[in-house]
């Protein structure tokens, strides 16, 4: 993708502790803020660029039908 995903402080925080309770509720693990971060990290760095390809190939699939359906208005 060439960049990373960037998200504001807050928001990182609140991933951090989504995460944390994930794996609390589902592992029955603790896991602290820097594992936690890291985990949030691979996932913008790993798997993020996926969610966010696929989501542009959408756009464009969408974009595309809707210019077919404005050329078919020609006279």
């Amino acid at each position: 993708m060439g960049r990373k995903i960037k998200i504001s402080n807050e928001k990182r925080k609140e991933l951090i502790d989504k995460i944390k309770e994930f794996f609390y509720e589902e592992r029955d693990e603790d896991l602290g803020d820097l594992a936690a971060g890291l985990v949030l990290d691979f996932i913008i760095d790993e798997i993020a660029p996926e969610f966010y390809n696929q989501g542009v190939y959408d756009s464009y699939t969408y974009m595309t039908d809707r210019i077919e359906d404005v050329l078919s208005l020609q006279k």
